[in-house]
Protein backbone atom coordinates (compact mmCIF):
# COMPACT_ATOMS: atom_id res chain seq x y z
CA UNK A 1 0.00 0.00 0.00
CA UNK A 2 1.25 3.56 -1.17
CA UNK A 3 0.59 5.75 1.80
CA UNK A 4 0.50 9.54 1.28
CA UNK A 5 0.49 12.19 3.62
CA UNK A 6 -0.24 15.51 2.81
CA UNK A 7 1.69 17.86 5.38
CA UNK A 8 1.03 21.90 6.26
CA UNK A 9 4.15 23.95 7.11
CA UNK A 10 1.95 26.27 10.12
CA UNK A 11 3.02 28.62 12.75
CA UNK A 12 3.69 27.38 16.39
CA UNK A 13 0.12 28.61 18.07
CA UNK A 14 2.74 29.87 20.67
CA UNK A 15 4.18 32.51 18.46
CA UNK A 16 3.39 35.96 18.27
CA UNK A 17 1.38 37.14 15.08
CA UNK A 18 2.32 40.20 13.11
CA UNK A 19 1.09 41.44 9.53
CA UNK A 20 3.61 43.74 7.18
CA UNK A 21 3.15 45.71 4.27
CA UNK A 22 -0.20 47.30 5.37
CA UNK A 23 -1.74 44.25 6.74
CA UNK A 24 -1.33 42.61 3.39
CA UNK A 25 1.13 40.22 4.19
CA UNK A 26 2.07 37.77 7.31
CA UNK A 27 5.52 38.93 8.96
CA UNK A 28 6.81 35.46 9.76
CA UNK A 29 10.59 37.23 11.25
CA UNK A 30 10.84 35.11 14.90
CA UNK A 31 7.89 32.93 13.67
CA UNK A 32 9.02 28.86 14.80
CA UNK A 33 6.99 26.95 12.27
CA UNK A 34 5.73 23.24 12.87
CA UNK A 35 3.55 20.23 11.45
CA UNK A 36 0.50 21.05 11.29
CA UNK A 37 -1.33 19.55 14.71
CA UNK A 38 -3.95 17.38 12.89
CA UNK A 39 -1.33 16.33 10.22
CA UNK A 40 0.83 14.84 12.86
CA UNK A 41 -2.12 12.84 13.78
CA UNK A 42 -2.48 11.28 10.31
CA UNK A 43 0.95 10.95 9.81
CA UNK A 44 1.16 8.90 13.43
CA UNK A 45 -1.67 6.13 11.89
CA UNK A 46 0.38 6.46 8.47
CA UNK A 47 3.38 4.77 10.72
CA UNK A 48 1.32 2.01 12.10
CA UNK A 49 0.27 1.50 8.67
CA UNK A 50 3.85 1.38 7.65
CA UNK A 51 5.10 -0.66 10.50
CA UNK A 52 1.98 -3.45 10.67
CA UNK A 53 1.45 -3.98 6.97
CA UNK A 54 4.31 -2.83 5.72
CA UNK A 55 3.10 0.24 3.74
CA UNK A 56 5.56 2.66 2.15
CA UNK A 57 4.85 6.31 3.18
CA UNK A 58 5.45 9.70 1.29
CA UNK A 59 4.66 13.34 2.83
CA UNK A 60 4.02 16.08 0.37
CA UNK A 61 4.27 19.57 0.76
CA UNK A 62 3.19 22.74 -1.04
CA UNK A 63 5.32 25.48 -0.22
CA UNK A 64 9.06 27.21 -0.97
CA UNK A 65 12.24 26.07 0.65
CA UNK A 66 11.71 27.37 4.09
CA UNK A 67 9.38 24.39 4.24
CA UNK A 68 12.17 22.15 4.00
CA UNK A 69 12.71 21.32 7.50
CA UNK A 70 9.10 20.39 7.87
CA UNK A 71 9.27 17.58 6.01
CA UNK A 72 12.70 16.59 7.19
CA UNK A 73 11.26 16.45 10.71
CA UNK A 74 8.19 14.12 9.31
CA UNK A 75 11.02 11.86 8.03
CA UNK A 76 12.88 12.16 11.00
CA UNK A 77 9.83 10.23 12.62
CA UNK A 78 9.40 7.54 10.16
CA UNK A 79 8.73 8.29 6.44
CA UNK A 80 10.64 6.64 3.75
CA UNK A 81 10.28 9.96 1.12
CA UNK A 82 9.05 13.42 1.06
CA UNK A 83 7.66 15.80 -1.81
CA UNK A 84 7.83 19.46 -1.73
CA UNK A 85 5.59 21.33 -4.58
CA UNK A 86 7.48 24.10 -5.53
CA UNK A 87 4.34 26.89 -4.98
CA UNK A 88 3.36 29.33 -2.77
CA UNK A 89 -0.25 27.90 -1.08
CA UNK A 90 -2.31 31.32 -1.11
CA UNK A 91 -5.47 29.15 -1.22
CA UNK A 92 -7.03 25.95 -0.77
CA UNK A 93 -8.13 25.09 -4.33
CA UNK A 94 -4.41 26.09 -5.53
CA UNK A 95 -2.84 23.76 -3.12
CA UNK A 96 -5.33 20.87 -3.46
CA UNK A 97 -5.05 21.02 -7.47
CA UNK A 98 -0.92 20.63 -6.65
CA UNK A 99 -1.84 17.81 -4.46
CA UNK A 100 -4.01 16.03 -7.22
CA UNK A 101 -1.02 16.15 -9.77
CA UNK A 102 1.50 14.64 -7.14
CA UNK A 103 -1.51 11.83 -6.48
CA UNK A 104 -2.16 11.15 -10.09
CA UNK A 105 1.50 10.90 -10.35
CA UNK A 106 2.81 8.74 -7.65
CA UNK A 107 -0.04 6.15 -7.77
CA UNK A 108 -0.88 6.46 -4.02
CA UNK A 109 -3.87 4.02 -2.89
CA UNK A 110 -4.58 6.03 0.48
CA UNK A 111 -4.10 9.59 0.96
CA UNK A 112 -4.24 11.50 4.61
CA UNK A 113 -4.26 15.01 5.57
CA UNK A 114 -5.43 16.82 8.78
CA UNK A 115 -8.74 17.95 8.48
CA UNK A 116 -8.01 21.53 8.50
CA UNK A 117 -4.66 23.34 9.02
CA UNK A 118 -4.18 25.54 12.32
CA UNK A 119 -3.20 28.86 10.43
CA UNK A 120 -6.79 28.99 8.40
CA UNK A 121 -8.44 26.32 9.50
CA UNK A 122 -10.39 26.25 5.95
CA UNK A 123 -11.28 22.41 5.85
CA UNK A 124 -11.19 22.94 2.19
CA UNK A 125 -8.31 21.06 0.61
CA UNK A 126 -8.98 17.25 1.34
CA UNK A 127 -12.24 17.41 -0.02
CA UNK A 128 -11.54 19.08 -2.75
CA UNK A 129 -8.46 16.98 -3.28
CA UNK A 130 -10.41 13.65 -3.11
CA UNK A 131 -12.68 15.72 -6.01
CA UNK A 132 -9.93 16.67 -7.99
CA UNK A 133 -8.53 12.67 -8.19
CA UNK A 134 -11.77 10.74 -7.87
CA UNK A 135 -11.02 9.44 -4.89
CA UNK A 136 -13.50 8.21 -2.03
CA UNK A 137 -13.35 10.67 0.87
CA UNK A 138 -13.92 10.90 4.77
CA UNK A 139 -14.17 13.82 6.54
CA UNK A 140 -14.26 13.96 10.51
CA UNK A 141 -12.10 10.79 10.65
CA UNK A 142 -11.21 9.19 14.20
CA UNK A 143 -10.69 5.56 13.35
CA UNK A 144 -9.30 3.65 10.19
CA UNK A 145 -8.86 0.35 9.21
CA UNK A 146 -7.48 -1.11 5.81
CA UNK A 147 -7.66 -4.87 4.88
CA UNK A 148 -6.98 -5.29 0.91
CA UNK A 149 -8.45 -2.55 -0.94
CA UNK A 150 -11.27 -2.83 1.91
CA UNK A 151 -11.59 0.38 4.35
CA UNK A 152 -13.49 0.32 7.72
CA UNK A 153 -13.81 4.15 8.63
CA UNK A 154 -14.84 6.10 11.80
CA UNK A 155 -15.93 9.09 11.51
CA UNK A 156 -17.06 11.98 13.98
CA UNK A 157 -20.69 13.03 13.75
CA UNK A 158 -23.33 15.64 15.75
CA UNK A 159 -23.73 13.35 18.87
CA UNK A 160 -21.85 10.26 18.45
CA UNK A 161 -19.51 8.26 15.77
CA UNK A 162 -20.04 6.94 12.70
CA UNK A 163 -18.71 3.68 11.05
CA UNK A 164 -18.55 3.25 7.41
CA UNK A 165 -17.34 0.85 4.77
CA UNK A 166 -15.59 2.01 1.48
CA UNK A 167 -12.51 1.23 -0.72
CA UNK A 168 -9.07 2.17 -1.60
CA UNK A 169 -8.02 4.93 -3.43
CA UNK A 170 -9.93 6.82 -0.38
CA UNK A 171 -8.68 10.68 0.72
CA UNK A 172 -8.96 10.68 4.80
CA UNK A 173 -9.43 14.05 6.66
CA UNK A 174 -8.21 12.70 9.81
CA UNK A 175 -8.30 14.80 13.26
CA UNK A 176 -7.63 13.41 16.92
CA UNK A 177 -8.99 10.34 17.73
CA UNK A 178 -7.44 8.49 14.92
CA UNK A 179 -4.69 8.22 17.19
CA UNK A 180 -4.28 10.12 20.60
CA UNK A 181 -1.92 13.00 21.77
CA UNK A 182 0.19 9.77 23.77
CA UNK A 183 1.12 8.43 20.76
CA UNK A 184 2.34 11.03 19.03
CA UNK A 185 6.30 10.55 17.80
CA UNK A 186 9.29 12.48 18.68
CA UNK A 187 12.10 12.48 16.15
CA UNK A 188 15.24 10.80 17.99
CA UNK A 189 18.39 10.99 17.32
CA UNK A 190 18.68 7.90 15.24
CA UNK A 191 15.29 8.98 13.06
CA UNK A 192 16.65 12.76 12.59
CA UNK A 193 20.18 11.10 11.27
CA UNK A 194 18.46 8.44 8.82
CA UNK A 195 15.87 11.65 7.55
CA UNK A 196 19.40 13.67 6.17
CA UNK A 197 20.02 10.50 3.93
CA UNK A 198 16.41 10.07 2.75
CA UNK A 199 15.09 11.19 -0.45
CA UNK A 200 13.34 14.86 -0.63
CA UNK A 201 12.44 15.84 -3.76
CA UNK A 202 10.97 19.12 -5.53
CA UNK A 203 8.89 19.25 -7.99
CA UNK A 204 7.73 22.21 -10.11
CA UNK A 205 4.35 23.85 -10.06
CA UNK A 206 1.19 23.10 -12.09
CA UNK A 207 0.99 26.87 -11.62
CA UNK A 208 -2.83 26.43 -10.83
CA UNK A 209 -4.68 28.99 -10.36
CA UNK A 210 -5.96 30.95 -7.47
CA UNK A 211 -9.44 31.39 -6.52
CA UNK A 212 -9.29 33.64 -3.88
CA UNK A 213 -7.57 36.55 -3.11
CA UNK A 214 -6.52 38.01 0.95
CA UNK A 215 -6.72 41.51 0.48
CA UNK A 216 -5.63 42.36 4.20
CA UNK A 217 -5.45 41.14 7.68
CA UNK A 218 -6.50 42.06 10.58
CA UNK A 219 -5.77 41.08 14.69
CA UNK A 220 -8.96 40.27 16.95
CA UNK A 221 -9.64 43.50 18.72
CA UNK A 222 -8.28 43.39 22.19
CA UNK A 223 -10.86 42.32 25.29
CA UNK A 224 -12.06 45.05 27.22
CA UNK A 225 -11.74 46.32 30.97
CA UNK A 226 -13.89 43.21 33.30
CA UNK A 227 -17.13 45.05 35.41
CA UNK A 228 -17.73 43.59 38.47
CA UNK A 229 -21.08 44.27 39.88
CA UNK A 230 -22.45 43.58 43.36
CA UNK A 231 -24.07 40.39 43.49
CA UNK A 232 -27.07 42.16 45.35
CA UNK A 233 -27.87 44.96 42.60
CA UNK A 234 -29.88 42.67 40.25
CA UNK A 235 -31.02 46.70 38.49
CA UNK A 236 -27.32 47.39 37.48
CA UNK A 237 -26.53 43.97 36.21
CA UNK A 238 -29.56 43.84 33.78
CA UNK A 239 -28.83 47.93 32.78
CA UNK A 240 -25.19 46.82 31.41
CA UNK A 241 -26.15 43.52 29.99
CA UNK A 242 -29.06 46.02 28.16
CA UNK A 243 -26.84 49.09 27.58
CA UNK A 244 -23.59 47.79 26.77
CA UNK A 245 -23.34 44.46 26.16
CA UNK A 246 -26.69 44.26 24.16
CA UNK A 247 -27.17 40.48 24.95
CA UNK A 248 -30.73 41.26 26.01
Amino acid sequence: MKILVCISHVPDTTSKINFADNNTKFDTNGVQFVINPYDEFVLTRAMWFKEKQGATVTVVNVGGSITEPTLRKALAIGADNAIRVNAEPLDGMSVAKELAEVVKNGAFDLVLAGKESSDYNGQMVPGMLAAFTDFNFVNGCVGIEVDGTSVTATREIDGGNEIVATSLPIVIAGQKGIVEESDLRIPNMRGIMMARKKPLSVVESIHSDNATLSQSFEKPAPKGAVKLVDANNVDELINLLHQEAKVI
